[in-house]
């Protein structure tokens, strides 16, 4: 608990000054140097912060996952698994948006089937079969997980401001911290013992509230600064509860990897959270279905 009182403000101050700088970045023309490498683009193109940071927290929890799957027994290669995240992360967010949708899935499907093939290769290399399969999934676990659900948080800088990605990230996190909070002072009811003991039906309830608050008070927030064309509280609070309950399966999502190899944290880079992957879990779920709450409601349910 103190870790976690010490330690969490950091992490947050530290959110909230990759987000402005993130901003702050999008007001900024780029060198000429730059500019010739860019050809066409005077300013910097939204997310370029966002971006270089998901790419390193991709990095480090891919390298998390793979200790995981050896821990299972799964001889997956590091550098490969790495690799395989950062390609599934590259084309989930850089397609062009000039490119057509059945182009951009294409070089999605594409990217899947490069790493398929490479895995193969790469496992079958000194003539042994035993293991191929296995080691070759948890490869595509770490392109899909780490890669392309993580490409999703980048996606939504892309077509929004850095604070409606704010938004997102804090009313993801609040419910744990909510459930944890609520858990510890009335939780009685275990929620799935044989997956998480420690999360109770009164820590989720506590959770999925809490978090309702706070995404309706950051969609009253980003309203009166400017972003008019976010929704009313009311659908801030029914995001909120839908982010809060995708959350905590992503939590549960990534407690099933772990039990499964017998490990309670994916790391100790965080002291008091564990490692990376146990920081990243809600919100690489949430993500995606974040990115879709924005295309239906921002865009079809609640116009300017």
């Amino acid at each position: 608990m103190k870790q976690r009182l010490l330690l969490g403000p950091v992490l947050i101050l530290l959110l909230v000054g990759g987000i402005w700088l993130d901003g702050w970045l999008d007001r900024q023309r780029m060198p000429d140097w730059l500019g010739q490498i860019f050809p066409g683009h005077r300013d910097y193109p939204p997310g370029v912060i966002v971006f270089i940071v998901v790419l390193a927290l991709s990095f480090v929890a891919s390298r998390e996952l793979v200790k995981i799957l050896r821990d299972k027994g799964i001889q997956a290669s590091m550098r490969l698994c790495c690799a395989s995240a950062m390609i599934g992360l590259a084309v989930s967010c850089l397609v062009p948006t000039e490119f057509k949708g059945e182009h951009s899935a294409t070089i999605v499907s594409s990217a899947a089937a490069l790493v398929l093939v490479i895995s193969l290769a790469f496992y079958s290399r000194r003539q042994k079969f035993e293991g191929v399969i296995a080691a070759t999934g948890g490869t595509l676990l770490a392109f899909v997980y780490l890669g392309l659900m993580f490409g999703f948080i980048p996606a939504i800088r892309r077509e929004h401001s850095a604070w409606i990605l704010l938004w997102i990230l804090v009313t993801a996190k609040s419910c744990d911290i909510g459930a944890y909070f609520t858990g510890k002072a009335i939780g009685k009811h275990k929620l799935i013992p044989w997956l998480s003991p420690g999360k109770t039906w009164e820590g989720l309830v506590g959770g999925v509230i809490f978090a309702a608050a706070v995404g309706a008070f950051g969609v009253e927030v980003l309203r009166e600064y400017g972003h008019t064309s976010m929704p009313t509280w009311q659908w801030g609070a029914l995001a909120g509860v839908l982010f809060a309950l995708v959350a905590q399966m992503g939590d549960l999502m990534a407690s099933l990897l772990k039990r499964d190899a017998g490990v309670k944290d994916a790391g100790k880079i965080l002291p008091g959270f564990g490692g990376m992957l146990d920081v990243i879990d809600s919100p690489l779920l949430v993500a995606p279905v974040a990115y879709w709450w924005l295309r239906v409601v921002v865009h079809h349910v609640t116009p300017e």
